[in-house]
C-alpha cells in the first residue's frame, strides 16, 4: 500500500479511535457522535499529509515528528473551538491527537511502499 493510502486508511481508524476517547469526559457524552465523525475526518486529513510527506522524505525519525506535529496542529484547532458550555479541552483532545499523528508517522515510515517510478523517469 502506497504511504498516502497508508496514512489515509490509518488517519481515519485511528481517528474513530480518537473521537471515542472523548467519552472519558462525561460531559462529552450526549455529542459523541459528531465528536467520533470530526475526529475521523481530522485523522483522514492528518493521515494523508503525513503520507505525502512520508513518499517524499524517507527518514523514520523525521516521519514521526512530523506525525506529531501535523496531529497536534489540528487536534489544537479543534480544542480551541469552545464546547457547548464554553470550557475548551486542550489535554483532552490534543493528547489523543498527538498520538495518532505518532502512530500513523511511524506506520507510514516504516510499512508505506514507496510508490513505483513511471517508466520515463527512469530512462
Amino acid at each position: 500500500m502506497s504511504k498516502p493510502v497508508l496514512g489515509l486508511v490509518l488517519g481515519g481508524v485511528l481517528g474513530i479511535f480518537d473521537g471515542l476517547t472523548a467519552l472519558f469526559t462525561p460531559e462529552a457524552a450526549p455529542t459523541i457522535m459528531g465528536i467520533v465523525i470530526g475526529s475521523t475526518i481530522e485523522g483522514v486529513i492528518a493521515g494523508v499529509a503525513i503520507g505525502f510527506f512520508a513518499r517524499k522524505v524517507n527518514s523514520l525519525p523525521l516521519g514521526i515528528l512530523f506525525g506529531f506535529g501535523v496531529g497536534l496542529l489540528l487536534a489544537f484547532a479543534v480544542a480551541a473551538m469552545p464546547s457547548e458550555t464554553g470550557k475548551h479541552y486542550y489535554f483532552e483532545i490534543m493528547l489523543p491527537g498527538s498520538i495518532v499523528g505518532i502512530i500513523v508517522g511511524f506506520a507510514t515510515q516504516k510499512y508505506g511502499r514507496q510508490a513505483l517510478q513511471s517508466a520515463g523517469a527512469a530512462r
